[in-house]
């Protein structure tokens, strides 16, 4: 007998269709995000290539769950900018820290380059000439065992002790290159790669110490003091001044034999100076108008100095005549005091205090320039470019660093110009370039300026680390100068 179609039946069937409706659409869901989302993707790091499967959906993602650990300034690049896509090809080359001089101007650049030649190339590239750029290698034992080859494709020139020689295998790192000439470096010797015309050249500079002393002159200190037995305005010389000698030692830097820094260490004072001691007269009294107004003869004169003593107890001409010292020392001073009474408005302090210190700390006050000298450099940071990679350079001396800086992550050509372009206007390459609206700040106009501490904590001061924060920010963003300079165009910022 046939089941007889009730409501409820449909009902349920209904519902159960509804069921395998969602679950089927939930698998076919499931599997194209499966499909879409799964990635085959090359990654090197450090020139070691392996091909991994990943769900990841950002490189950063990507070196998270394959443990690749990641420095501050190391370069990653990716085939295509933005999300990972399937097929791509990730780098990632581990930066370390040598030093070059950019014209005489030592700084430390972070850099990925497998030899010097390839490091100097990096300026070139973007037009920055060679002559201006020198790779210096400090660390001698640990850097120059470490691999760093010189030249990856040619023969090296080796200048040493005055001898130059030509080592053909360039693709050693230097120590070998340096063993094979049975050059032996001291533990502060220089060692440095340049280019010279078509060749490139390994230099070893040979650094030594000494000491040197020097005498120097101590001049003498003159002093004031007030002689009541001297006429107003006459001077007596009462002691006669003579210079003091100090011994000073200096640390000196020879580099190949020449001297190239001196720093003080030592100050011993062989011979004391003798201040001179000049007597002057005590200052006349100062004439009020009245005085001059009614001042026809003698008498009068007294008479109204008189009246002042009485009145005021300020005008002391009886006892600058009495000749008592202790008066004659004094009388300047109520004299001065009197001076400014026209004038109500300045305060009843003013007036007295300032010429009771006039005759007592003018003999004191003199020495003071030739102690200042002495005491502000104390005061002053030793090195105010402490912790800076390129303290406050030029816009030329930015620029130059930026080049090699972009060359390393392939930005040559049109996307070197562009990013000129964009930091032109952005900053026009000032290192202190703030903008009063936003507080955007430095070369790239980092916003907020805090981000660039990454890269460096004196980043106010240091090109080098607003450099490379900008360099970084435009691969992470935007993949390339030229595509952020497509947007500033487009939107007036980056």
């Amino acid at each position: 007998m046939a089941r007889r179609w009730t409501p409820q039946r449909f009902t349920a069937l209904r519902r159960l269709r509804v069921v395998i409706c969602a679950l089927a659409t939930f698998a076919l869901c499931a599997t194209f995000f499966l499909c879409t989302t799964r990635k085959a993707v090359a990654l090197s790091v450090n020139g070691e290539t392996r091909h991994v499967t990943t769900y990841a959906t950002t490189v950063t993602g990507l070196l998270r769950e394959q443990g690749v650990d990641v420095k501050t300034h190391d370069l990653v690049q990716s085939t295509s900018a933005g999300a990972l896509t399937n097929h791509d090809v990730v780098t990632v080359k581990s930066a370390y820290q040598t030093t070059i001089s950019i014209d005489g101007q030592e700084v430390p650049f972070w850099t990925v380059a497998d030899s010097a030649e390839q490091l100097l190339s990096f300026f070139e590239q973007n037009e920055v000439a060679a002559s201006r750029v020198r790779v210096d290698i400090r660390n001698v034992y640990n850097q120059l065992t470490g691999g760093f080859v010189v030249n990856a494709d040619g023969p090296v020139t080796v200048v040493a002790d005055g001898k130059t020689s030509v080592a053909p295998n360039g693709k050693l790192p230097a120590a070998s290159i340096l063993d094979s000439k049975s050059i032996v470096l001291g533990k502060d010797d220089r060692v440095s790669v340049e280019k010279d015309g078509g060749k490139t050249v390994l230099r070893v500079e040979r650094v030594t110490y000494g000491d040197e002393t020097a005498t120097e002159s101590i001049p003498y200190v003159t002093r004031l003091v007030t002689d009541a037995s001297l006429a107003p305005g006459e001077t007596r010389v009462e002691q006669a001044g003579v210079n003091g000698e100090k011994r000073i030692t200096y640390r000196v830097t020879y580099v190949d034999g020449k001297a190239q820094t001196r720093e003080q260490t030592d100050e011993t004072v062989t011979k004391v100076a003798l201040d001179e001691v000049i007597a002057v007269g005590p200052e006349a009294p100062a004439k009020t108008d009245d005085d001059a107004d009614t001042g026809a003869n003698a008498g009068d004169d007294a008479d109204d100095g008189a009246v002042d003593d009485n009145s005021g107890d300020d005008g002391n001409a009886t006892d600058d005549s009495t000749g008592d010292p202790t008066a004659g020392t004094s009388s300047p001073e109520p004299s001065e005091t009197q001076t400014p009474e026209p004038d109500p408005e300045p305060s009843t302090s003013e007036p007295t205090q300032q010429p009771t210190q006039a005759p007592t700390q003018t003999p004191t006050q003199k020495p003071m320039p030739t102690q200042q000298p002495t005491q502000q450099p104390t005061q002053q940071p030793s090195n105010p470019a402490a912790g800076s990679r390129l303290y406050r350079p030029t816009a030329a001396a930015a620029q130059a660093y930026a080049a090699g800086a972009a060359a390393q992550y392939g930005w040559t050509g049109k996307n070197w110009q562009n990013l000129v372009n964009l930091w032109n206007r952005e900053s026009g390459w000032r290192w202190n370039a703030e903008n009063p609206w936003s507080g955007a700040y430095g070369i790239p106009q980092s916003l907020p300026p805090s981000k660039m501490a990454a890269f460096g904590a004196n980043y106010r001061d240091d090109a080098a680390a607003q450099i490379d924060w900008g360099l970084s920010y435009i691969a992470g963003r935007y993949g390339s100068p030229n595509k952020a300079w497509e947007h500033s165009e487009h939107y007036g910022w980056y």
